[in-house]
């Protein structure tokens, strides 16, 4: 008699905020394991949320079919902590809840997709003994442990973009422009963006700016006879002191009172994370969903996929949880960018 073959049925789902590129990796996942590995695969509603709650649907060949390029997830996301404090709630804890369901709907490895939060989370979820895989994503790309994260690319296209078109409206009314970008407590996309759009000044949280040094900087610009400058800011900048309005709106007054000159600013906000994927992210995140299903195939669980030296890699989830990559002072582009006389208001 030939050997039974077991066929593996795995669960999906994307987490934390969306971005693009989350649907490539899906049918990445998907039409691997199907196609490949003759697996099932069973898509989970709205990230943990899902889970808890036991929203699945299953998922075949076809329903991945023409997803590729659309923005968003066709699974749903949200931004639900199962491991965040519940003490004193009389029900049953939310991880206990998603270990039980885990094994009511049969599933032999579950696929967590997203950022740092859902790479901790699936990290503690390996930990109650579930067999899980992460795949990172985020337009920040401060997951620690990959060099890239797929929806970066195309965040950083579409900063860029914006800043191109700052260019013309800045040089026509000769005055300091400001574009502030998301990030979070990471410079990434305001300093790829900034030096891909020319940006005279780019400030990021990771780097302590002075207000002052950055209007002694214009305002040699603006002696200079330089009609125009473009400020690129990222949305976590440690300010001096403390609004309630955006960092690029702060900013701005402060520039207004130092230098005299005309200022206006732009907060570029969620336009980052919609849309279309770009072809690197769609290229990234299939590959990302290809080689989760290689290590499901192998049972090689409680691991990242990576991107390292331009090749995708696995490493362990308790290297990565709980860490972040923040871009360093002596970061090759940072000073790259300081030598072509790009200031960071130090």
């Amino acid at each position: 008699m030939g050997k039974i073959k077991i066929v593996q049925r795995i669960g999906i789902l994307t987490a934390g905020g969306d971005c693009p590129g989350l649907n490539a990796a899906i049918r990445g996942v998907g039409k691997t394991a199907i196609v490949k590995y003759d697996m099932k695969l069973v898509g989970i509603s709205d990230g943990f949320t899902g889970m808890i709650n036991k929203e699945y649907r299953e998922l075949t060949e076809k329903d991945l079919s023409g997803i590729l390029t659309v923005g968003g997830t066709i699974l749903g996301t949200s931004r639900e902590k199962p491991f965040k404090s519940d003490k004193g709630k009389k029900e049953i804890s939310k991880p206990k809840l998603i270990s039980e369901h885990y094994d009511q709907m049969g599933l032999d490895c579950l696929v967590c997709i997203g950022g740092n939060g859902t790479i901790k989370t699936a990290h503690l979820l390996a930990q109650e003994g579930l067999n899980v895989v992460g795949i990172p994503k985020t337009i920040d790309n401060d997951v620690w442990g990959t060099d890239l994260t797929f929806g970066f690319d195309s965040a950083v296209n579409i900063a860029t973009e914006a800043i191109d078109r700052l260019h013309s409206t800045a040089n026509s009314h000769k005055r300091i422009m400001i574009i502030e970008v998301m990030g979070h407590n990471a410079g990434w996309i305001a300093l790829y963006s900034g030096i891909a759009g020319g940006g005279d000044v780019i400030l990021i949280p990771e780097i302590q700016y002075s207000d002052q040094k950055v209007a002694e900087y214009l305002i040699q610009r603006a002696s200079e006879n330089k009609p125009y400058s473009i400020v690129v800011v990222a949305e976590g900048i440690r300010m001096a002191v403390k609004e309630s309005c955006s960092a690029a709106q702060s900013l701005s007054k402060k520039i207004t009172e130092l230098t005299g000159l005309e200022t206006r600013e732009t907060v570029l906000g969620y336009i980052q994370r919609g849309g279309t994927p770009s072809p690197m992210d769609r290229v990234l995140a299939t590959r990302y969903g290809a080689a989760a299903a290689d290590m499901i195939a192998e049972r090689d669980y409680g691991k990242m996929v990576a991107f390292r030296n331009n090749d995708i890699v696995s490493v362990p989830l308790s290297e990565v949880s709980g860490k972040t990559k923040l871009v360093s002072e002596n970061d090759p582009m940072v000073i790259q960018a300081r030598n072509m006389g790009t200031s960071f208001g130090i």
